[in-house]
Formats: C-alpha cells, structure tokens, sequence
C-alpha cells in the first residue's frame, strides 16, 4: 500500500528511508519479526524498494513537519529511526521536530564520515553554492574546453547549470524517469546523462571519466555506502581535480542518539 495510512494501522517503528541503509535496517527489522515497519520514501522507486525490503506499509512522498506529526499520531508509532541520505537535513530537522512534539523516540543512523584527504587536486566547499565558485575558479585557470562529471545528485545539479555550459557536464544519475526529466528540464541534452545504478568500482569510475574525457569532477560526501571514495580515488589516479560537498550541518542532532552501525542500532532497537 502507498500513500497515507489509515487509523486503525499500527505500526510501533516508522524508519524514513530512501537509503541503501535504510533498506538494509527495514530487512533486519523484518525478519526479527518483532516490529511492525512504517516506512517513508520519496519515490515510487523508493517505495518498491522499501516494501521489497520487509517494509508493512510505505507512505510515499515527502512529508514536512506538520504531516509528519499527523503520521506519528495516526499511526501510534513509538520509535521513529531517521535513516534518510547525510544531505537530507531538512527531513532530519522535520523529523527531529516532530518527533519531540508527539513525544516519540528519535534515533538516527547516520553514515560513518570518511577521513578527510590531503591532495592538491582536492577542493571542499560547504555548500553547493561554494562549490560552483571553486569550479569556476578552476575553470578560469583552464584552457577552456574542460569537461566536468557531476557525481553529486540530481537534486543538487541546478547549482551547476546555472553557472556553467551545459554542454561541458556529465551527469549520472538513477536509471529512474523522475531523475532523467528533471535531467532534460534543466536543459541537459540526452548525450551528457548517464543513467545507471549501483555503486561502481574505482576502475569502473575511472573508465567512464576517460570515456567522457572530464577534467573536474564534483560529488558530495556520502560515505562508503555511497561510493564516495571510488569516485575520488579514480579521479586522483586519472589526475584529475576534484571538489567534494562537505556534509550539512544539522543544529539538534548532536543531543539525540545516533548511531553509526546497523547491529548497534538493531540490538539497541531490541533491548
């Protein structure tokens, strides 16, 4: 079932997903066959996933404050793990908020962070907006026929096109129609989108950045589970300069509980 769930449903565990993590922590709540799972998505993609992995209902689409509020009173959840994407800090926020408001349990899974890394072709920003300026400075610096592999998410890829040819950027994204519209409404011709899922080897990243003869490429830090450092070692090794969107910020988080492996969130779950 998608969409909102009735009143007389319960579920005791609401995990917001649309992560390979959350996936992970929706099966092994499932088989211990302890709980029942509301899950929440974004997508429909995410939401067959999320149902695929054990999940006894799904709401799908985003939820702001107040609808997650509504969810947690209706449906008489009592622990709510937060396993959205390190990015996703608005729904982090909401989901902090409201769950302090209907007084229910907020834990977070949040991925461990890589160590950081010292090259001279490693740029961090803060922010998508600091990392356009970065690559602008490296752009002027450049002959000018440079080609960039954005690595970063589709939701983000605005940011570079407003600034930046289109033509010179490469995208990958999920092989889903949302992503690749959103792909062609920003102007990107079908030619610069790569769609494609998993998460690849260095020498699979490498492989593609010489195919598509890039000079720059630009992800965000999303940890192991991400792929971030395949993507960063194969661009190293290809010499090629690389701007890295540091993780938000998120003010509240630091008070709650959070936990960085699935077995000590499952067996704290279970206590």
């Amino acid at each position: 079932m998608n969409g909102r769930m009735s009143k007389t449903k319960d579920a005791s565990i609401m995990v917001m997903s649309g992560t390979k993590d959350a996936y992970d922590i929706i099966k092994r709540l499932s088989q211990l066959n302890k709980f029942k799972i509301l899950a929440t998505t974004t997508t429909e993609y995410g939401a067959k996933i999320a149902k695929d992995s054990g999940a006894d209902e799904v709401i799908e689409g985003g939820l702001d404050q107040e609808e997650m509020e509504q969810v947690l009173k209706n449906n008489d959840i009592k622990t709510v793990v937060d396993a959205t994407h390190p990015f996703a800090s608005n729904a982090t926020k909401n989901a902090i908020n409201a769950a302090h408001k209907e007084k229910v349990t907020y834990i977070r899974f949040e991925r461990p962070k890589l160590k950081k890394m010292k090259n001279k072709h490693i740029y961090t920003a803060k922010s998508f907006e600091e990392a356009v300026k970065i690559v602008l400075g490296l752009l002027e610096s450049s002959s000018g026929d440079e080609k960039i592999m954005h690595l970063a998410g589709v939701s983000n890829l605005e940011y570079i096109l407003k600034k930046i040819d289109r033509k010179k950027v490469y995208v990958r994204v999920l092989p889903v129609l949302d992503s690749i519209n959103k792909c062609l409404d920003l102007g990107l011709s079908q030619e610069n989108i790569i769609a494609m899922q998993g998460t690849f080897s260095k020498e699979f990243n490498m492989a593609l950045m010489k195919e598509y003869g890039v000079s720059l490429m630009i992800t965000k830090e999303s940890g192991l589970t991400g792929g971030t450092p395949s993507k960063i070692s194969a661009a190293l090794e290809l010499g090629l300069d690389v701007v890295i969107i540091e993780r938000p910020e998120i003010g509240g988080l630091s008070e709650e509980k959070v936990f960085n492996d699935i077995n000590h969130l499952v067996n704290h779950l279970i206590k």
